[in-house]
């Protein structure tokens, strides 16, 4: 049994087919890792599941956990499914169809006849106008009608509504109304859970922002029950460390703030793996890194450049938007459980829909009819016959009876020839994704090194890397579980945000200074609760801009000190740098606006480094075994394979080859070089023969 040190770290990221886990010893400096399934009916089983199993790995006792960390999909699930709770919307008088008319334009990438505006979170019979009124400067001209308020109070409580949202016009100048109405709802029912948009989202735009406070809304409910099953849990198993949530935006934060801002856990499990493939580039002194994690549902890509992950101000989930700081992270539904099957015109066609945790591909065994891009993979001996080191034993013969049947005698083809065309298609919808972020961005992708994660990511790492041209692949050391590893490298972040119009040639100096040392005071309040040491708390400055007349701002960084003429015109001078970058112009003459004022706070937490690998003795190692994979319409070809625990620092293997590792398979393919880095990194080049 290993001493009570509080040496031990835990994280868990809980996915749609799998969840990853790794335990961290800090005295030793090693890790362990291992996969479970995941349980969609009830995730904390999963959860503690997971946990029991990372205590089991390295034979640690409750008490000598010091940390844990957790990425969750509870949020993502109850947006994209629309399973949130119950949900009314307060707004002002005569705003009761604002998300109805939403931004009353057909998005860019839609087709314009057959676009269909996504359902609403929220009807309008769960809408209700607020007799109130406050002025575009904050000031009041309609007093809240106290009467016309206890007849929406009646309303609510006859509607048995579990959850409320209240955003009014203009309440990110004058939060009083709102404020007054949250106190009389929480008085009158202790049990309802309750957002007020200048709390969620204080900044313009009624439609984004009562967007914002109806999905933090709905969220509550079932976030604020699950954090609690997990406190509760933990408390149970006699495991005191602290809890911490990953959010979107690449940091974490304490259960008690996740369970009143569960939106900000939308983009839990990716912000996580993003985070992860930053700190390996920081490593490995790679600055400009595009990422694609490919799991079982999905595939999720962002890129990090200078060294940092990418953060929107915004993400749209089913289409719909969410203005909150998030890493920018763009998701297709293309992975390992994706779903193959022929259209109507005799094409094959790769997902979006999945064959998920249950029932998951046909090869698992548990009620899979159809082929799925991890069927594909077996078939073509691309995949071993067992996973996660024996735990999980694949039905290679189910696997190819359907994909003959639903794919190649359709066809009138192999089943090899179908398989092959299965993962043409998938690779070539992931390909399509990698240059939506960055070709339609002007990026060139040869400036790039594609990061390649996830338990399917490696096995098409090398494919993608030739179809987006990128110069170099790396496929962490643990790449299934590279989300679970980056939550040891996460911060605790915070992101405020608050409208301040600023008009060109009128700039108040004075009001941009109240402005920063407010959101200022927020955020080390915030900070100073997690108990946070003030020598570990950093704070930087944004604001969103734009040039007069422009509907859209981009957010510039703002520098710190007094605020003077020249650290303004130096935000302006930042802003004309960006747009030229972005939009390939600017116009230096034309006047500027600022729109918002942000403040991102950091509070730096004790991160776990990577173990190294060992030196090599020399470059070659043997192969440990072979088998017969199909690369191409060439038929099987006898491939070696190697065990990823084998390799270490400086081995080199040449493809084809296939490297074998309990969360994942590597495949290197002719004409590619991996060489093995001391992190235990494997990066891919392409072979100069």
């Amino acid at each position: 049994m290993a001493n009570s040190r509080n040496q031990f770290a835990i994280a868990v990221d809980i996915g749609g087919t799998f969840t990853d886990v790794v335990i961290a010893d800090r005295d030793k400096n090693c890790f362990f890792v291992t996969k479970t399934g995941s349980t969609p009916l009830n995730p904390a089983d999963g959860f503690f599941n997971a946990v029991e199993s990372a205590l089991k790995l390295c034979n640690a006792s409750p008490e000598d956990v010091n940390i844990v960390f957790h990425g969750s999909t509870v949020a993502t699930n109850a947006i994209l499914e629309s399973k949130g709770a119950k949900t009314a919307l307060l707004t002002t008088k005569g705003f009761r169809h604002v998300l109805d008319i939403g931004r009353a334009e057909i998005p860019r990438e839609a087709n314009l006849y057959g676009w269909v505006k996504p359902k609403r979170p929220v009807q309008p019979r769960d809408v209700f106008e607020v007799d109130e009124r406050v002025r575009s400067d904050g000031s009041i001209a309609q007093p809240i009608n106290k009467n016309q308020l206890e007849k929406i109070i009646k309303k609510i409580a006859d509607g048995k509504y579990e959850a409320v949202a209240i955003s009014l016009l203009h309440s990110y100048l004058n939060a009083d109304h709102e404020k007054q109405i949250y106190s009389l709802l929480a008085e009158r029912f202790p049990n309802l859970e309750i957002s007020i948009s200048s709390d969620v989202l204080p900044v313009f735009r009624e439609y984004e922002r009562s967007m914002a406070t109806i999905m933090n809304a709905m969220v509550q409910p079932l976030v604020g029950k699950y954090i609690r099953q997990l406190e509760d849990g933990l408390a149970e198993k006699q495991i005191k460390a602290p809890l911490f949530i990953m959010k979107s935006n690449g940091g974490v934060f304490s259960p008690q703030e996740a369970a009143r801002s569960g939106a900000h856990m939308a983009l839990s499990g990716p912000a996580a793996g993003t985070n992860g493939a930053a700190n390996l580039g920081h490593l490995c002194k790679i600055e400009d890194i595009i990422t694609i994690d490919i799991g079982g549902t999905s595939a999720d890509i962002s890129l990090i450049r200078g060294g940092k992950a990418e953060i929107a101000n915004g993400t749209k989930i089913n289409d719909l938007p969410l203005s909150l700081a998030v890493t920018d992270i763009h998701t297709i539904g293309a992975g390992g459980g994706s779903i193959a099957r022929i259209s109507d015109n005799g094409a094959i066609m790769v997902g979006p829909k999945s064959a998920g945790a249950d029932p998951g591909p046909v090869a698992y065994g548990k009620g899979g009819i159809y082929p799925t891009v991890t069927d594909a993979n077996l078939v073509l001996g691309r995949l071993p016959e067992k996973l996660l080191d024996g735990a999980l034993r694949l039905d290679s013969n189910a696997a190819s009876f359907a994909i003959k049947k639903y794919i190649a005698d359709p066809l009138g083809t192999t089943v090899e020839a179908a398989a092959i065309g299965i993962l043409a298609i998938v690779n070539e919808t992931m390909n399509n994704a990698l240059k939506l972020m960055t070709v339609e961005r002007g990026l060139d992708p040869k400036n790039y090194t594609l990061i390649a994660f996830g338990g399917a990511g490696p096995v098409h790492g090398g494919q993608l890397m030739r179809l987006l041209r990128t110069e170099k692949l790396l496929i962490p050391r643990y790449p299934g579980i590279l989300c679970a590893t980056g939550l040891l490298s996460t911060d605790l972040r915070y992101d405020f945000a608050i409208t301040r119009v600023q008009r060109a040639g009128q700039y108040n100096k004075k009001e941009i200074s109240e402005t920063f040392n407010s959101l200022s005071d927020i955020a080390k309040a915030k900070l100073k609760r997690d108990k946070i040491d003030p020598a570990q708390c950093h704070l930087k400055r944004g604001a969103d801009v734009r040039y007069a007349g422009q509907g859209t701002e981009l957010s510039i960084s703002f520098s710190d000190g007094a605020i003077t003429s020249v650290s303004i015109e130096r935000a302006v001078t930042e802003f004309h740098r960006t747009h030229k970058e972005l939009y390939n112009f600017s116009d230096e003459t034309a006047p500027v606006e600022f729109v918002n004022f942000r403040i991102t706070a950091i509070g730096a937490m004790n991160h776990i480094p990577q173990p190294r690998l060992p030196q090599s003795a020399g470059v070659d190692i043997p192969a440990t075994d072979y088998r017969h994979v199909v690369f191409d319409m060439n038929g099987p070809q006898r491939t070696p394979v190697w065990r990823r625990e084998d390799l270490l620092n400086g081995h080199q293997i040449v493809g084809p080859a296939i490297i074998d590792q309990l969360d994942t398979t590597s495949i290197i393919y002719a004409g590619q070089r991996a060489k093995v880095d001391e992190w235990g990194n494997i990066l891919v080049s392409e072979a100069i023969l």
